[in-house]
């Protein structure tokens, strides 16, 4: 399974006690999704699976056993990878013994696409949904279909969850509610402990009344800033974020929830 952006739809409160007009819930609109990506790009041959673009990079052998995972233990320790047929191969998420998440990636018979189908763990926010790639390179001679090069083109929740947060204003920045996570920022660029993960922070820095900026860093180095605008009339926001390690993007509109 491939590294993904971790995108927080973030809203802004102004810097005031009381609600604003962006608390809430928050939905974001899979249809709107746009991505501008480098390629995932995996070899599978002679019983390893390396994920050569993931960062950092993934070298394990296929075996279906559980492998330690390292430079990943922010969202898990080890990765078990099972050859299924010769389209297939599935992927098993575990951190400190208990699971995290599953996957299976299937190239299309034609060897022009694959889809990824993933789900977590979570018993309170379960995620499960489908992403799409059209296939950019070949896989080398001898290896297994599903190497080379993709680029994701869609992605599709089959559940709420993943795409649900909400805000709520506290002095000068924001309460943030996504998933099983509760934690709080203010709007002072300094960085705030995501939940009860230490390496995890966040900052927020407002630009204007409808746009702020958010950074989220993993034992100081920068993963990922996002920049949410929020429309005129309170109903949408536009999110922009982009991946500092992978020089990725991807953008998507957020409807509130009545």
């Amino acid at each position: 399974m491939p590294n993904r952006l971790a995108v927080l739809v973030l809203l802004i409160p102004f810097p005031l006690l009381g609600q604003s007009r962006f608390d809430g819930t928050w939905r974001m609109k899979m249809d709107s999704l746009e991505f501008s990506t480098t390629p995932e790009e995996y070899l599978v041959a002679d019983g390893v699976y390396h994920c050569v673009s993931c960062v950092p990079r993934v070298d394990v052998k296929a075996d279906g056993a559980d492998h330690k995972a390292q430079g990943h233990e922010s969202y898990y320790d080890t990765i078990a990878v099972r050859v299924l047929d010769s389209q297939s191969l599935d992927f098993t998420f575990k951190k400190n013994g208990k699971l995290v998440a599953t996957s299976k990636e299937t190239v299309a018979p034609d060897g022009k696409t694959m889809i990824e189908e993933f789900r977590n763990a979570a018993k309170n926010a379960p995620v499960a949904g489908k992403a799409g790639f059209l296939r950019v390179s070949d896989p080398p001679a001898g290896s297994h279909v599903l190497s080379g090069k993709w680029q994701m083109r869609t992605i599709k929740n089959n559940t709420d969850a993943g795409t649900l947060t909400t805000y709520r204003s506290i002095p000068n920045g924001l309460k943030i509610i996504s998933g099983r996570e509760s934690y709080e920022a203010k709007f002072d660029g300094k960085d705030y402990p995501v939940g009860k993960d230490l390496h995890s922070t966040v900052s927020l820095t407002l630009i204007d009344d409808n746009t702020f900026e958010e950074t989220d860093k993993r034992d100081g180095k920068v993963l990922t800033v996002s920049r949410m605008i929020v429309s005129s009339d309170g109903a949408t926001m536009r999110v922009e974020s982009s991946d500092q390690q992978r020089g990725a993007t991807m953008t998507y509109t957020a409807e509130r929830i009545p």
